[in-house]
């Protein structure tokens, strides 16, 4: 017999993760964000900062804003955890070789999240936090990692069949071993991503290198996509450490 779900459970975890995108918000326009109704979204609100996931934001807007308590979960023991670890040394070899910022993403839920990044000491850098969602269309991450799924679980993961472009794109992808973003999600920026994968060659993630435009040349592409290559295959090895 099917389990009947709470449907106020996920009203309040929807207006939490509408406050992680969005904070400061106030209660109107995560009503509107929402197309909820103000007074129960007010109701989530209460109960969110009584459990202390949430206070008010500083100012005189009644906005509200995530607490330090999610940080509490923000490395569980899990299998993401363990990658997380297993890469570490690959990336911070990753940083020296290449001298930009460096990244470890990991697929959640239709979309890519960052799980662990070194910043490059340039005083010009790209910094993705740790937590950030990469999106789908255009990013380095999203392209290194369908380049290796089905036809089926491409089109589940974009909403449609792989357009002729994107396809020739991914097999490009595959073929050299690296994706790359040449500002097509933050213009000025350059990325590069490679899958990691399993034993069934399946994606479990992507380590990625991102920087400006003006160091991320064209002619620096082979090399840097060849230091992505190398440390994915050593991943897969297991000489990560």
């Amino acid at each position: 017999m099917a389990v009947k779900r709470s449907q106020s459970a996920s009203r309040v975890l929807t207006v939490f993760e509408e406050i992680a995108r969005a904070q400061p918000i106030g209660v109107s326009a995560l009503a509107r964000a929402l197309g909820a109704n103000k007074s129960a979204v007010q109701r989530d609100l209460m109960t969110l900062s009584d459990a202390g996931w949430i206070r008010p934001a500083s100012g005189e807007a009644r906005n509200w804003e995530l607490t330090h308590h999610v940080l509490t979960l923000a490395r569980p023991p899990h299998s993401s955890d363990n990658l997380r670890l297993r890469i570490r040394p690959l990336l911070e070899r990753l940083r020296v070789l290449s001298d930009e910022t460096v990244y470890l993403t990991v697929p959640h839920q239709g979309r890519f999240v960052v799980i662990e990044a070194l910043e490059s000491h340039h005083m010009l850098r790209v910094v993705p936090p740790v937590g950030m969602v990469v999106p789908v269309e255009g990013s380095a991450t999203a392209k290194a990692m369908l380049a290796h799924l089905s036809e089926g679980d491409q089109a589940r993961l974009i909403g449609a069949a792989p357009p002729p472009a994107l396809q020739a794109e991914l097999a490009q992808t595959r073929m050299r071993g690296y994706a790359v973003n040449d500002g097509d999600v933050m213009p000025g920026s350059v990325t590069l991503a490679s899958a990691l994968l399993d034993a069934n060659a399946r994606p479990l993630g992507a380590l990625v290198v991102t920087g400006p435009a003006e160091r991320m040349r064209r002619e620096r592409w082979p090399e840097l996509g060849g230091y992505l290559r190398d440390a994915s295959r050593l991943a897969v090895t297991g000489e990560a450490a």
